[in-house]
């Protein structure tokens, strides 16, 4: 399994939690087989968004989406995410 962490920071989250969960169609599309969406405990805005995918390829086809550029633009992230992937341990 791989888990993707995306952190960005939003305008607005309520307006970016809306736009996320618009796109959670794609991620189920793409094999996305559970979410979680953390909130910064000092700034509201900073968001972390773990993604789990059944394998590194599943992973890497949704983070390289040309199209998910656009979505988080439109959602309110306002600075470039630091996207980063990570595979299970197995401990």
């Amino acid at each position: 399994m791989t888990t993707v962490a995306v952190r960005h920071h939003v305008a607005d989250f309520d307006t970016w939690l809306i736009g996320y969960k618009e796109h959670g169609q794609v991620r189920d599309r793409l094999g996305c087989t559970a979410d979680e969406v953390l909130r910064g405990e000092s700034d509201p805005n900073e968001v972390l968004v773990l993604t789990h995918w059944p394998s590194a390829e599943a992973a890497h086809r949704f983070a390289s989406d040309p199209a998910l550029p656009q979505v988080m633009k439109k959602a309110g992230v306002i600075d470039e995410p630091r996207i980063e992937f990570y595979e299970e341990s197995g401990a």
